[in-house]
């Protein structure tokens, strides 16, 4: 005979399962997703179908729109990297690596994960907020019924805008943190335009700038694939919209740590 403490450890047993059960399911539903934008984002590059106006709309609201508030952060970055970098270094008699430092931390690290996180914040909410509204509204049954993929004409366009938006927003990023810095050190130990930018491209590896450029195609195709997943998994209350984009916020900070990590250890091996 069962006895309550058998029955109640039964039951945590079996919810536990499920939750893994179900967590395994959506994993692949969501590699499956995402194999899907690549093939349909293949065959919209080929075709050029209807939605060229939806990727002129992203890139605009994710990129252009976004230029302020990055060029803010890179000047701020680069301001700090050179008032600790000109009162510490030379205390140790390493002024040279003032210039590696800066390299490092805007143009292969700080640069492109802050870029994500800003669009994450402002463009994958808005994605997943868009498209969770369509689903309610129906929108997406109309497309299917009318024989349009949503893939295809939603999310291809999407997916391209933020992922050209992220590239062109970490060059803009490295531009702002490393003039700023220049700029700001004129205010406190100014050094020869053409000696700092010497030794900034003499830091400067072709390795640096293909790291920073993947990580930005990569952050961009993660942002993207996780804001759209989360806004199809809308189904029928418009409270679920909410939800959904803090999930895709939270999911895809993580998504993003993650990549970089393993981005950065590939570039040290």
């Amino acid at each position: 005979m069962s006895t309550p403490d058998s029955i109640v450890r039964g039951s945590v047993v079996e919810r536990a399962g499920a939750a893994v059960t179900s967590r395994i399911g959506l994993l692949f539903y969501a590699l499956g997703f995402f194999i899907e934008i690549l093939l349909e984002t293949l065959r919209w590059i080929r075709r050029r179908p209807a939605g060229s106006r939806v990727l002129a709309m992203q890139i605009l609201f994710t990129g252009v729109e976004a230029l302020a508030v990055t060029a803010v952060l890179a000047i701020g970055l680069g301001a700090v990297i050179i008032v600790q970098g000109t009162s510490l270094l030379p205390q140790f008699g390493q002024q040279q690596l003032l210039y590696v430092i800066l390299i490092t931390v805007i143009t292969r690290e700080l640069g492109p994960i802050l870029t994500a996180v800003i669009v994450a914040a402002r463009s994958g909410t808005a994605i997943t907020t868009e498209i969770g509204n369509m689903v309610i509204n129906h929108e997406i049954e109309a497309y299917v019924a009318s024989g349009i993929n949503p893939i295809s004409y939603l999310v291809v366009p999407r997916f391209l805008g933020v992922v050209i938006s992220m590239v062109v927003l970490n060059l803009y990023f490295n531009i702002f943190g490393l003039l700023g810095s220049w700029i700001i050190s004129q205010l406190l130990q100014p050094i020869e335009f053409f000696h700092y930018f010497h030794g900034l491209f003499s830091a400067l590896s072709v390795v640096d700038v293909f790291s920073s450029l993947v990580k930005s195609v990569v952050f961009g195709a993660i942002v993207s694939t996780v804001s759209t997943f989360h806004g199809f998994r809308v189904e029928r209350s418009s409270t679920e919209v909410p939800q959904m984009a803090i999930k895709s916020v939270g999911q895809g900070f993580i998504l993003l740590m993650v990549a970089n990590a393993l981005i950065t250890l590939v570039y040290y091996l």
